[in-house]
């Protein structure tokens, strides 16, 4: 079932990109991601609530509670820094470059987790890597 979660996570990255780079056209990059974030939020609540999760928060310890909180960080400075870059750049090279964080991901994962990439697995990271620079230099 994950890998359909992956999928959707994907698509619906892509179709991100696109409704972002036609919202910035004449607003503040700032702005944007203010509003995206607002809906998100929305969004979020309004699904814990459906699901009747909303009481599993007196379970989330402190420490699981600071680590969701850096992760908002990064994902905040992620999103400002992406718009700002979808408002000045095309969205064809944006997009891909963006999606170099699996090359950052693999790297603290094998630092935090002690991961090991499979040969197979790393062959497709230096792929996928040769390929963005291409895409995005050449």
């Amino acid at each position: 079932m994950w890998l359909l979660y992956a999928a959707g996570s994907a698509f619906f990255a892509g179709v991100t990109s696109v409704l972002a780079k036609c919202g910035i056209r004449k607003t503040n990059s700032t702005v944007a991601t203010a509003v995206r974030t607002m809906v998100i939020l929305v969004f979020s609540w309004v699904i814990v609530l459906a699901a009747g999760s909303a009481d599993q928060m007196r379970d989330v310890s402190g420490r699981t509670f600071v680590f969701l909180i850096l992760s908002g960080a990064a994902t905040g400075a992620s999103w400002l820094c992406y718009y700002r870059a979808l408002q000045e750049g095309p969205a064809s090279i944006v997009a891909p470059i963006d999606k170099l964080s699996v090359v950052v991901t693999a790297a603290f994962s094998y630092f935090v987790f002690g991961e090991k990439l499979s040969r197979r697995a790393l062959a497709g990271l230096l792929l996928l890597t040769a390929g963005t620079v291409a895409m995005a230099f050449m």
